[in-house]
């Protein structure tokens, strides 16, 4: 499931933040694991930076926080891209929500921080 939670648009220069929640369905264990993240991709003209001399150049990125040694929780995501980002989205009721239709189809939830081995 993805959701755009808050686009900048700048002259020339665009950035996205989405909300993902991946899961992953275990028949055998009747187990329903999943996880959120936040990801922040943007494209266009930018700025000269420390890197390039001539002042402008085309640069595209996308990056995921938590992706590294490091493992941030949603709301931690979200305070640092709160900084940057004007959105109102309540994690905690998505969550709630998922877990509940969870149960009800007779599964257990077993939310995760990291992706890694759900």
């Amino acid at each position: 499931m993805e959701c755009t939670l808050a686009e900048r648009k700048s002259f020339l220069s665009k950035k996205k933040l989405v909300y993902i929640l991946k899961y992953r369905i275990d028949e055998k264990e009747r187990e329903f694991r999943f996880t959120e993240m936040l990801k922040e991709s943007g494209s266009g003209l930018s700025g000269g930076d420390l890197d390039s001399s001539a002042g402008f150049g085309f640069k595209k990125t996308t990056y995921r926080t938590g992706s590294g040694p490091r493992e941030e929780t949603i709301e931690e995501q979200s305070a640092l891209f709160g900084k940057i980002y004007n959105y109102a989205f309540d994690f905690k009721a998505v969550r709630a929500a998922v877990e509940q239709k969870v149960r009800e189809a007779g599964f257990s939830a077993a939310y995760r921080i990291t992706p890694i081995g759900l």
